[in-house]
């Protein structure tokens, strides 16, 4: 193994137990790999079991420990089982990232549509989804963290979450909580089980999945014109790869963060920069 340089070692994550929830989407999965590949073992946690089962033997080909862990973010059972495993497995969490999350289709008004055909059943699904399925797993999860006195969480929230897109009123909503709430938990964690505990986020910005795909790149695999239009914004002229959210989260769940808490942290290319003139 090659030494790690001075400086270098503080983002080591050897010996440390993370979660990665929806880590079967293509952001959870690239989360999770680059844990693995910066020394962490690794517990990811789907709806799918056999998903998971596969991205867990595919973590532990490349020779870090993993298991595969298949529930519901918004069911408190099954997380409650999800961390007996984990408890049983390796007695300890460090890292708790949550990734489920998105967008629903009936949640998306067509270019037709106004405030006044939003579907309020689809709106209520996709803020659960995305406030209460971080919400839920930091309640049953973090109390390991308590116990322990120390442990990073992060959060995934969206730029929609400070620039309102049209459309998805749903999604920039839910996640604009989620940052409020990160906010709330980085101040109440620390103050109430020790300043060891830290909470912060990453606001991806356009990253391709199969949520948004429909909205951002054609059948044929060109952008679309609400795709070409989110190029246009962002300065660095292309849209994310979801290789690019391992270095932030990475930091944030290292020791290389120790004194960052409450954080939203942008990494959307300049998107949320760039003022459009």
């Amino acid at each position: 193994m090659p030494e790690v340089a001075p400086g270098l070692g503080q983002f080591d994550l050897s010996g440390r137990a993370s979660l990665v929830t929806g880590a079967t989407g293509a952001l959870g999965r690239a989360i999770a790999m680059g844990l693995a590949r910066c020394g962490s073992k690794v517990a990811v946690l789907a709806r799918g079991s056999n998903a998971t089962e596969k991205l867990a033997e595919e973590i532990r080909g490349g020779g870090a420990d993993s298991i595969a862990l298949a529930c519901d973010v918004l069911e408190r059972d099954q997380l409650v089982d999800a961390r007996s495993s984990i408890e049983a497995e390796w007695g300890h969490l460090d890292v708790l990232v949550n990734a489920a999350g998105g967008n629903l289709t009936s949640a998306t008004l067509s270019p037709e549509q106004t405030l006044f055909d939003i579907d309020l059943d689809a709106f209520r699904d996709v803020v659960e989804l995305n406030l209460l399925g971080a919400l839920t797993p930091i309640q049953v999860f973090a109390s390991m963290m308590a116990e322990a006195g120390r442990g990073s969480i992060v959060n995934i929230s969206s730029v929609t979450a400070s620039r309102p897109l049209s459309r998805v009123a749903g999604y920039g909503a839910s996640k604009a909580g989620l940052e409020n709430l990160t906010r709330w938990l980085a101040d109440h964690l620390a103050r109430r089980f020790g300043p060891g505990i830290r909470v912060n986020a990453i606001a991806p910005g356009f990253f391709v999945a199969e949520q948004n795909r429909g909205l951002l790149v054609e059948p044929g695999g060109s952008l679309s014109e609400r795709g070409r239009k989110v190029v246009a914004h962002t300065p660095m002229g292309r849209l994310g790869d979801p290789e690019d959210l391992v270095g932030p989260v990475v930091w944030l769940a290292s020791d290389g963060s120790l004194f960052v808490t409450g954080a939203v942290v942008p990494v959307d290319g300049g998107f949320e920069a760039f003022g459009g003139v």
